[in-house]
């Protein structure tokens, strides 16, 4: 009798979370606790146990004090965790000493999500962006890699010296490799700059998805758009940007951006790496800022949205386009609280807000009218008659502004209505001062 052999997959992970506290505005409530539950969730490992630990006095070589420590070595045997994981920043030190003293792989916060973006980036961009987080991340901790580090390779005779030691040697090829990582995204920015270019040309607005990870941004842009990117009720869900044509009640075709959830304590590394796909939503004409209201860090998670916008302009010194906010998750609420912040989304004006539900389509149409009435805000339509001869100006025109429609003339003109913005208005008259008498306002 022949046994029948049965392909066994690996055992995932069992993983044991600790939340370090310092001071009593630091204490994690529910949603963090739930937050890295989802994080830990996300990379495929079983949750063996988690808890915030209030640390009173931090122990410079590992983080935690002596009590805390031996009740998570304690923690780690009863439930055979084989992955430690410190919600908080370790130090290269503190990280090594914590694996000598739990006998585990300890990661913190960034690796955590480096990890999850590690796993969930699937275009050539996606990887090479998280490729170079990575490395800037591990370049800073090679201090905490074995001891073949120290050994010393080459040299030979008196006056050689004592050659390159391998820690030396690992951080030049890592170096190498960033700047590698780098040259090739900087030909990603290119190609993001000529795409760009075209979607100005056409003249049909683009609007970006922002939000805090989790709030439902990817079924919100499905719900918009008709699409099947990937939506699941975990952070980091999305990773690589998505863009699809949306279709607005009056204006008609727009492009809709899909962008990467932000997240309390952003990697500084995931910030510098994702900058080219991150700036997809500040040259957007919109932004809508996606919100989980049913969550109890609501205004916690807009904070670190906020946080995350001012930091990309600032480095890359663009301005933030205007922005209106979606309060997602009404299904989610009471409805006693959902009515309560429907009435609220209709009076507010700073920016304004649409409370929706992307899960049962619920203000969808209304949030759609506030994107159309956001985008006009500030534009004008014009109408013009150009001659066979004003080619340049029909160019500029078409790529300036929204050719709302072209109507041919029995002289051989062309009527055009234009909707541009009144900068845009501007730099036309000033470029063609003889049409400039011509344009009729909408």
């Amino acid at each position: 009798m022949t046994e029948k052999l049965i392909d066994r997959l690996p055992a995932p992970e069992i993983a044991g979370v600790v939340i370090p506290w310092f001071t009593p505005r630091d204490r994690p409530g529910p949603d963090r606790l739930s937050e890295t539950a989802g994080l830990v969730e996300a990379l495929g490992c079983e949750l063996g146990f988690i808890r915030p630990d209030h640390v009173r006095e931090v122990n410079s070589s590992f983080l935690l004090s002596g009590g805390l420590l031996d009740r998570m070595a304690n923690d780690i045997a009863e439930t055979g965790a084989t992955l430690a994981v410190i919600d908080a920043s370790l130090t290269p030190v503190q990280q090594r000493n914590l694996e000598k003293r739990l006998g585990v792989k300890v990661i913190d916060r960034t690796g955590l999500i480096l990890e999850i973006f590690g796993l969930r980036a699937r275009t050539k961009e996606g990887r090479l962006q998280v490729e170079l987080a990575r490395l800037l991340y591990e370049r800073s901790r090679l201090v905490r890699t074995w001891t073949h580090l120290e050994r010393q390779r080459g040299g030979g005779g008196f006056l050689s010296g004592p050659g390159e030691s391998q820690l030396e040697a690992d951080r030049r090829m890592l170096d190498d490799r960033i700047v590698r990582l780098r040259r090739d995204l900087d030909d990603v920015k290119r190609t993001r700059e000529v795409q760009r270019a075209g979607r100005r040309r056409s003249g049909k607005p683009v609007i970006a998805l922002v939000g805090y990870t989790n709030s439902g941004k990817s079924t919100l842009f499905n719900r918009l758009t008709g699409s099947d990117v990937f939506a699941k009720d975990m952070p980091f869900a999305t990773l690589d940007p998505t863009i699809r044509r949306l279709d607005l009640p009056t204006l008609g075709e727009a492009a809709l951006i899909d962008t990467v959830g932000f997240i309390t304590d952003l990697p500084t590394h995931l910030i510098d790496s994702f900058q080219a796909t991150l700036e997809e939503s500040l040259q957007a004409d919109l932004l809508v800022h996606v919100r989980d209201r049913a969550s109890a860090s609501d205004m916690e998670q807009a904070e670190d949205v906020a946080l995350v916008l001012e930091r990309l302009e600032t480095e890359s010194g663009l301005p933030l386009p205007p922005m209106i906010e979606a309060w997602n998750k009404m299904d989610a609420l009471s409805p006693e609280r959902a009515e309560s912040l429907r009435a609220l989304a209709a009076m507010t004006d700073e920016p304004p807000a649409a409370a929706v539900s992307a899960l049962t389509g619920e203000g969808i149409d209304t949030l759609l009218a506030l994107i159309e009435k956001s985008l006009l805000r500030g534009r004008t339509e014009i109408r013009l008659t150009l001659s066979p001869a004003d080619g340049k100006a029909r160019a500029w025109l078409h790529q300036h502004g929204e050719v709302i429609s072209e109507t041919q003339l029995d002289d051989g003109g062309t009527e055009v209505s234009v909707r541009v913005s009144s900068e845009r208005l501007g730099q036309f008259r000033a470029e063609f001062p003889e049409l400039a008498a011509g344009v009729v306002l909408g």
